[in-house]
């Protein structure tokens, strides 16, 4: 029944694919035509920007980290602003369907290609650990009972999603992540019922324990704890700013919107939305967490694997096939647009198809194709990879990567807009290893250096700082 749910969802997805991808071409694959209604990008936008992680891993790790994760969730809507009205009107100005093209026209080929390819790196750790993550609860609590292969369940994944994105792209995209947030929310919701009518509790009855429990607290005052309501309002900002306002995967759905206006309505509404979305994906952790006390769950291995164990093993069959449906729901919303903004990038930034004026039209929608393709071969790499090294809570991975990887980013874009100097474009590759380097040693050695204090989500801060005093170093005034 499981399985069948899982195909019928995804054969429903195929019936929207082929309606809004007929008569497409490039520019419907990169930006949609530019005729994407901007509160349907909005209201995608969640299921897109919350994914399997948030899922998965946010409700499971809620008995360790409490409400903290809201605190970040406040700093969004800080990172959104900048988004709306610092970088988006650039993008519009510049008539952009890559975002790192603006680091073409404003630094050069060098500082270019690092940002492209430090996107594309970014892109697929991050996008293989979501799509790992849905892999793993699929193979681990379904598919081992048929005794089919991980790597299978790995290619037929990717495969499905490659088919369905095949012809539409982010024309298509922007129509299925509607289905998939619907669904991803009705999940949440209907889990959060299930679990007050196993425990025989009204749901204000169980808010009251959780509350009583210390589940739903939101600030740590302590300045060396990782959890320090300031450090994560912060880190939440320039999260919301580099994982979406200079990441193409993101900002290619606000893109395809008609004009600079729409694009703002859509970032603003998505950013205040974030807000209760949130919200009920941290109850619901609380209510696992309170669920597994009561019941003397105890789980092995990561906190992921939490909510699929009450979901599918305690809660019964319908409660499994809601999970199964959320869950496939939250990972297609962002696996799709992530396998069509690698296909965009690469296509447009490392092999520069739209400056190639020797080449037909057909060709370059051939080279896309091929693109989309290999994209789609190297997260399921990714995928296999990492299942023979997973370690910890995909949460916690997924953002300390991204500290590492997003920084040079932050770093180039925000010294372009707000300095007005001449960067040695050479040298901006070598910045862009540096800082990534630097800050790693500067998290190792922080307890000992700055009197026990711990580094968490804001070192992507001490890195853009390192990438922006190299660029500086490297620079000089505009003549």
């Amino acid at each position: 029944m499981i399985l069948f749910s899982f195909f019928a969802y995804t054969i429903l997805l195929f019936v929207v694919s082929w309606f809004t991808s007929r008569n497409a071409d490039n520019e419907s694959f990169f930006i949609g035509n530019k005729v994407s209604p901007w509160y349907v990008v909005a209201y995608g936008m969640i299921g897109a920007s919350l994914s399997g992680v948030t899922f998965i891993s946010i409700p499971g790790v809620v008995g360790d980290t409490k409400f903290s994760y809201m605190v970040i969730v406040f700093g969004y809507l800080v990172g959104y602003f900048v988004i709306a009205n610092v970088l988006m009107p650039i993008y519009y100005k510049l008539n952009l369907t890559s975002i790192y093209s603006y680091l073409h026209q404003r630094f050069g080929y060098y500082a270019y290609k690092t940002g492209a390819s430090f996107f594309l790196l970014s892109r697929i750790i991050g996008a293989s650990f979501r799509m790992f993550l849905v892999v793993y609860i699929l193979q681990h609590f379904v598919l081992d009972n048929y005794n089919v292969p991980f790597t299978v369940t790995a290619i037929v994944f990717v495969g499905l999603i490659l088919i369905y994105t095949w012809r539409g792209g982010i024309k298509t995209i922007v129509w299925t992540d509607t289905l998939q947030t619907t669904f991803m929310l009705l999940s949440v919701i209907i889990s959060i019922l299930l679990i007050s009518d196993h425990l025989d509790k009204p749901f204000l009855e169980l808010y009251k324990n959780i509350q009583e429990a210390e589940y739903t607290k939101m600030f740590f005052f302590d300045w060396r704890d990782k959890y320090f309501f300031v450090k994560q309002f912060i880190s939440g900002a320039f999260i919301a700013i580099v994982m979406t306002g200079l990441d193409q995967d993101m900002m290619q759905k606000n893109l395809s919107c008609k004009n600079l206006s729409d694009a703002k309505k859509n970032m603003y509404w998505f950013s205040w939305a974030l807000l209760p979305v949130n919200f009920i994906f941290l109850t619901l952790g609380a209510f696992i967490a309170y669920y597994a006390q009561v019941k003397g769950i105890v789980i092995t291995g990561t906190s992921d694997t939490l909510f699929p164990e009450i979901a599918l093993n305690h809660l019964g069959t319908f409660a499994g096939i809601v999970f199964i449906i959320g869950l496939i729901a939250a990972a297609y919303s962002s696996a799709d647009s992530a396998l069509t903004a690698l296909t965009t990038s690469f296509t447009l930034d490392i092999l520069g198809i739209d400056r190639r004026e020797n080449i037909s039209k057909e060709k370059k929608v051939r080279i896309r194709k091929i693109s989309h393709l290999g994209m789609a071969a190297v997260l399921v790499l990714v995928i296999i990879g990492y299942g023979m090294i997973n370690d910890q809570a995909i949460i916690t991975k997924l953002f300390t990567i991204a500290g590492y990887t997003y920084g040079p980013l932050l770093g180039l874009f925000s010294f372009g807009i707000f300095l007005k100097r001449t960067v040695i474009d050479k040298w901006v590759p070598v910045i862009a290893l540096v800082s990534p380097l630097l800050s790693y040693l500067i998290q190792i050695y922080s307890p000992i250096i700055f009197n026990g204090y711990q580094f968490g989500f804001e070192l992507l801060l001490v890195n853009g700082l390192l990438m922006f005093a190299g660029l500086l170093f490297f620079s000089k005034p505009k003549s």
